[in-house]
């Protein structure tokens, strides 16, 4: 991502992806009481109200700082917060980009990673700069790396010790998805 827009509203018909606003400081809260969120996200433990709108006000920083996108996971119905998907350009113009998300988990197993990550990759592989995504999934999380197949990645190997989970160095599967690549 050579430079960061603004931040786009993108919708599927069943869950939209837009800026973080303050009444979704509940989905914030209740990640912050999952037992994995907050060690791998930057999601306070167990956060306060106060907390969690920092929390939010952060988001919008990220991409005022060039940072990336965080994205507000939300049902189309009635704009309810699900979660989080994030897109995160390398800093270094190799033209890839990370994405990491999380979903509330009263929302999980319905689908949602998997409209959310089709929604945000379609629209950064095809980001001026972009030529990779790429995302990191522990071996574990199945429902996680099989959105990912889903949408199209490719799983490219096991990244061994790979990102700290608290304080624990994890084990993570690589996925990647290139613009010519079939998309799911």
């Amino acid at each position: 991502m050579s430079e960061l827009v603004a931040m786009p509203r993108l919708d599927d018909g069943e869950i939209v992806l837009r800026a973080f606003e303050r009444r979704d400081v509940p989905v914030v809260l209740q990640a912050g009481k999952d037992p994995l969120i907050p060690l791998i996200t930057t999601v306070p433990a167990p956060g306060s109200t106060d907390e969690a709108l920092d929390w939010v006000d952060r988001q919008h920083q990220r991409l005022r700082d060039g940072l990336g996108y965080s994205f507000c996971v939300a049902r189309a119905l009635d704009d309810r917060a699900l979660g989080q998907i994030g897109v995160w350009p390398h800093r270094h113009g190799h033209g890839r980009a990370v994405i990491g998300y999380w979903i509330a988990p009263e929302f999980r197993g319905a689908g949602v990673v998997t409209r959310a990550l089709r929604l945000v990759s379609a629209w950064g592989v095809d980001h001026p700069g972009v030529h990779r995504l790429e995302l990191y999934v522990e071996p574990w999380n199945e429902g996680s790396w099989r959105a990912a197949e889903r949408v199209g990645f490719l799983r490219e190997g096991l990244m061994r010790r790979w990102e700290a989970v608290g304080d624990e160095p994890r084990d993570m599967f690589m996925y990647s998805l290139l613009p010519d690549d079939p998309r799911g």
